[in-house]
């Protein structure tokens, strides 16, 4: 599966983005997708993942103000970011698995696409 995040840019707080993972080579309705995001000096963390069904699960430092979704006959799956923080400031990677729990952990995940920078200004 190839990935390509977009929808990146500078925002001031309190305003709002919505990134794009456009997803190849795979039956997109058959995996799982999901948005990471690594701020300058910090681990790599969770942020929001959709199975293949639908079910979604969004990280608690972005519940309420950020929105996975996806659209299978597009290829493409979003995150639709709100009220937006100078703390979201990172770069944001789209990531896909066959395996939705193993996608929420983070760990040993199947295909990784590009980032795309993030920046709230205050």
């Amino acid at each position: 599966v190839q990935l390509q995040a977009s929808g990146g840019g500078l925002v001031q707080a309190g305003g709002s983005l919505r990134l794009s993972c456009a997803a190849s080579g795979r039956t997109f309705s058959s995996i799982a997708v999901g948005w990471f995001r690594q701020a300058p000096g910090k681990e790599r963390e969770f942020v929001a993942a959709i199975s293949w069904s639908g079910s979604t699960y969004h990280a608690e430092l972005v519940k309420g103000r950020f929105t996975i979704s996806r659209d299978n006959a597009k290829n493409t799956a979003y995150l639709e970011m709100n009220s937006l923080k100078p703390e979201d400031t990172a770069v944001y990677y789209c990531a896909a698995d066959t395996g939705y729990g193993r996608l929420r952990s983070g760990r040993d995940v199947q295909y990784w696409g590009k980032g795309t920078l993030v920046t709230v200004s205050s």
